[in-house]
């Protein structure tokens, strides 16, 4: 199965009964539970076992944090979050007031988003932590090229826009980090982020490329009457938040419409 055909068996099922894109709400949740993301062992007579060293760990590890006066009860939680990753990972900085690292801004944005889709703080740390590894390692070749990507599926859907976005100037100063390097979060709200980031956890980062050319496609007149790259940028980085579920359904489609029909399908 390839990268790009790839789809959640969930999102089959519920398509198949009629209720698309609305049942997987809680679906990063469950794939806590699928070991998608690698928390917890294959093996599910171990589960209960695993999530108890797992809660112990994230205990031990703010536990730590504290002594250190790193962070406080008044620190917030997706702060508290990328310093528990950090020390895990050996690169705690010498302060908490040393300026962050172009990655801890991606783990930041991602962990504040799923703090909206997950309740547990112990869940969300692992979570957070595998899927920002998981983007690290899985995809750490694939997500350099999603720009390129970008720019070759919106010429197949509306060159005129992309020949606008290149007259401003604009193609190269899109907001590709936004988009691509932290997923979305921060621009779109979470009820879309968790289908999106469903498809990513399953197998698929090629639906970031959908859902950014869906974006312009949107908002394809706005776009066209803006005619500065910083303009363009800007709005893109603020895209008004109502459109969001539509934006993600339509992207969703021209992702099965561009990389064909899921083996999951049948």
């Amino acid at each position: 199965m390839t990268e790009d055909s790839q789809r959640n068996f969930r999102s089959v099922y519920y398509e198949k009964v009629g209720f698309r894109g609305v049942e997987e709400k809680k679906s990063l949740e469950i794939l806590l539970k699928d070991d998608r993301l690698g928390i917890l062992p294959p093996h599910h007579e171990s589960h209960v076992q695993v999530m108890t060293y797992r809660k112990e760990q994230y205990s031990d590890v703010l536990h730590a944090l504290k002594v250190i006066r790193f962070v406080s009860d008044a620190t917030p939680q997706s702060e508290v979050y990328l310093y528990m990753h950090r020390l895990e990972s050996g690169k705690l900085p010498r302060s908490p007031s040393f300026p962050l690292e172009p990655e801890d801004e991606v783990f930041l944005a991602i962990a504040k988003a799923m703090e909206e889709m997950v309740e547990d703080s112990v869940d969300c740390y692992w979570i957070t932590r595998c899927f920002v590894n998981q983007l690290n390692s899985k995809y750490r070749d694939t997500l350099p090229q999603l720009p390129k990507a970008f720019e070759q599926y919106l010429n197949l859907e509306d060159s005129r826009l992309l020949s606008h976005l290149k007259a401003c100037c604009a193609v190269s100063t899109l907001p590709y980090e936004l988009w691509f390097k932290k997923c979305f979060a921060g621009c779109l709200p979470e009820s879309s982020l968790q289908r999106i980031w469903d498809k990513v956890v399953s197998g698929s980062c090629k639906i970031l490329v959908f859902v950014a050319v869906e974006i312009l496609l949107t908002f394809k007149i706005k776009v066209m009457a803006l005619n500065s790259a910083e303009k363009i940028t800007k709005f893109l980085e603020n895209i008004p938040q109502d459109s969001s579920d539509a934006i993600v359904s339509k992207a969703i489609d021209l992702w099965h419409k561009h990389c064909g029909t899921p083996v999951h399908s049948a």
